[in-house]
């Protein structure tokens, strides 16, 4: 391509005698136009091309050193070389000198626009914005997730006290105008406990997770996750329901006693749930303020199951006896509350404390002569969700991206929450529960084989925060049982309507 243009450019260079003047109309123009600054101010125009000049012009005369170059230029850019003929095509006129100049300083304004706009770096960022229940998670799994998700993730977590505050701010926006981008409610997933489940569904303030049927997480979930999580939109358990929240950690109700004191009194350990009603305990113990936990030690005490749905039908001496064993618990425990019923048992005011083992076992590693059991004969299980707030439905514009649907990135968390490498802060007892997949009594087999070699750092009958395999074949037996009720009763209920 050089040459040809190099043999057109070359027929069409005048006569070194011909003369031209830059004030004709042009014939031919030749522009060379490179990037280079040095061979940029190369350019050559030529104009109106006569064998003899105009009257009033001076004739110009056209050094042989100049076509020399011209035509080296011309062989050196190659590609770079345009040439414009009258015969081919009309040119424009002639631009003047300060044209020139002005057309010159624009197109390298353009160019150092350009060249800055290529230097930047336009990364393209997903949010996700998680609450949770501070210390149910470790640390490093903010660090771990963003470093499996690269610098796309933009993530930002926040951590709550309690599930009531969750709830409380979970609940705020529906009682106000506007919406603010830290409500909890701009979340993209939070923290919830099991208990409130059919409570936050049913006063939609949750929606179902969408797409969680086609996940990997909930394909690897038991039967058992499976179905106490699939409810109406009244909060029930029901077989055709829908997906409205992920579990990422559980544990059991539990009773912590200290040994020192009950060494000096000669009192016996605590082993069941009868052990709370034994009159030299009167007065010693707190307990959570949860009208689910108190009935079911209640039942428990009476040999009824936790999970008993039907009181008249299902325990000896129906509602008038539970009433009356209720009474006698409410005159042995001191203290009924679900906030300071460990301070309590901390500064020594009682004997006894009863609660859930996420905020037991984390309290009574800072204690010294205490000893936490699960109740041989069962207990209630807890557990801590992941579910996205109903933002979608606000008519606000107050809480950003958020209003228009969940990050895409929560099916990631979740995945990430139920990983087999998740389980090992829950099996070190860095934090206090276990991971769902520890519900399957094989899985728990092998774990305790594996945590029974060495000498736990608690006296317990717990297991790296689960209990025993035969207690928890009761706790699962009994749960098996409430689930099968709550889905004929719900069958029921729908065939009816």
């Amino acid at each position: 391509m050089a040459i040809s243009t190099l043999s057109s450019s070359l027929a069409l260079i005048p006569n070194p005698s011909h003369s031209f003047s830059p004030l004709s109309n042009p014939n031919l123009l030749l522009r060379i136009s490179t990037k280079p600054c040095a061979i940029q101010a190369v350019r050559f125009c030529w104009t109106q091309i006569s064998p003899t000049a105009r009257k009033d012009e001076r004739p110009l005369k056209v050094p042989p050193t100049v076509l020399g170059l011209a035509a080296s230029v011309v062989l050196f850019l190659g590609f770079g070389v345009r040439i414009c003929s009258a015969a081919s095509t009309q040119l424009p006129p002639v631009v003047g000198q300060e044209d020139r100049i002005i057309k010159d300083t624009e197109d390298e304004e353009l160019e150092q626009a350009f060249e800055k706009w290529k230097s930047k770096t336009y990364a393209l960022t997903v949010p996700l914005r998680i609450v949770a229940l501070q210390g149910s998670m470790p640390q490093s799994w903010v660090k771990d997730f963003m470093r499996s998700q690269g610098k796309r993730l933009k993530l930002q977590v926040n951590f709550c006290g309690s599930l009531e505050g969750i709830f409380s701010n979970l609940s705020m926006p529906f009682n106000q105008v506007k919406v603010k981008s830290a409500s909890y409610m701009a979340a993209d997933l939070v923290g919830l406990g099991d208990s409130w489940l059919s409570f936050v569904i049913k006063k939609r303030l949750i929606e179902p997770i969408p797409g969680a049927e086609e996940q990997d997480w909930f394909k690897c979930l038991s039967d058992k996750w499976k179905v106490y999580l699939r409810r109406n939109n009244e909060g029930e358990i029901d077989s055709e329901g829908k997906i409205w929240a992920a579990p990422y950690r559980w544990g059991t109700m539990v009773i912590a006693y200290k040994k020192s004191k009950f060494q000096k009194h000669k009192l016996a350990p605590i082993e069941d749930w009868k052990d709370l009603w034994r009159p030299e305990l009167a007065g010693r113990i707190s307990m959570v303020n949860s009208p689910r936990e108190v009935i079911g030690a209640v039942l428990q005490y009476m040999g009824a199951s936790y999970n008993t749905i039907n009181i008249d039908l299902q325990v000896v001496g129906g509602k008038t006896a539970v009433q009356q064993n209720l009474a006698l618990l409410g005159k042995q425990v001191r203290l009924f509350d679900s906030t300071h019923y460990l301070k309590a048992f901390g500064v020594g005011d009682v004997w006894v404390a009863v609660g859930w083992s996420s905020d037991v076992l984390p309290a009574v590693k800072r204690m010294s002569n205490v000893a936490v059991v699960v109740p041989k004969s069962g207990a209630s299980l807890w557990a801590d969700l992941w579910a996205i707030p109903a933002a979608s439905r606000l008519e606000t514009d107050q809480i950003g991206g958020r209003i228009r649907g969940p990050s895409p990135l929560i099916h990631q968390w979740i995945e990430f929450c139920l990983q087999a490498a998740r389980a090992l802060p829950f099996k070190q007892e860095v934090i206090s529960g276990a991971s769902p997949s520890a519900l399957e009594s094989s899985t728990l087999s092998e774990m305790s084989e594996e945590l029974l070699k060495g000498k736990p750092s608690l006296d317990t009958n717990l297991i790296a925060g689960v209990p025993p395999p035969e207690i928890l074949a009761r706790i699962q037996h009994h749960m098996s049982s409430l689930i099968q009720n709550l889905v004929a009763k719900a069958t029921f209920k729908s065939d009816v309507n």
